[in-house]
């Protein structure tokens, strides 16, 4: 049997328990059909980069199936005609990684360092750049003349 990871994004008016209901209902598709489900991660609402359907958010899950191309095709026909299910990514790969996924490790190193999503400004806006202080504008216009 083939091995493949599959990434889907559900819609985000969606609670977590619809969206695992989904989950356990195309995990039963892999398995009626020969198949089986290993890892699934579920990556949390994530806010899109475009609008998809009127969603500007997403639920993503990652699965990894071994399966028989059949069952693959029969998850991704229910996936295509459910209005829950806005996008999906089957990728065939060679093994199944070990651990967590790099989505996963991202949030984890996040939350060990206690970022809250600034970025590498640590906090700061914009406008407070590496420019030092600023003079006082009668300095600034003596120094013009």
């Amino acid at each position: 049997m083939a091995l493949y990871e599959h990434v889907f994004l559900a819609r985000q008016d969606l609670s977590q328990q619809q969206v695992d209901a989904l989950v356990e209902h195309y995990k039963g598709v892999i398995t009626s059909h020969g198949g089986s489900v290993g890892r699934v991660e579920n990556w949390g609402l994530k806010s899109l980069t475009y609008r998809i359907k009127k969603n500007r958010k997403a639920y993503y899950t990652l699965m990894d199936l071994t399966c028989p191309p059949a069952a693959l095709n029969e998850m991704e026909r229910q996936m295509g005609l459910s209005e829950d299910v806005l996008r999906f990514m089957t990728v065939k790969v060679e093994a199944h990684e070990e651990g967590a996924s790099a989505m996963m490790q991202k949030r984890e190193e996040r939350s060990e360092r206690g970022d809250r999503g600034f970025g590498d400004r640590g906090g700061r806006s914009f406008g407070d750049r590496d420019r030092g202080p600023r003079r006082p504008r009668e300095q600034a216009e003596g120094a013009a003349e």
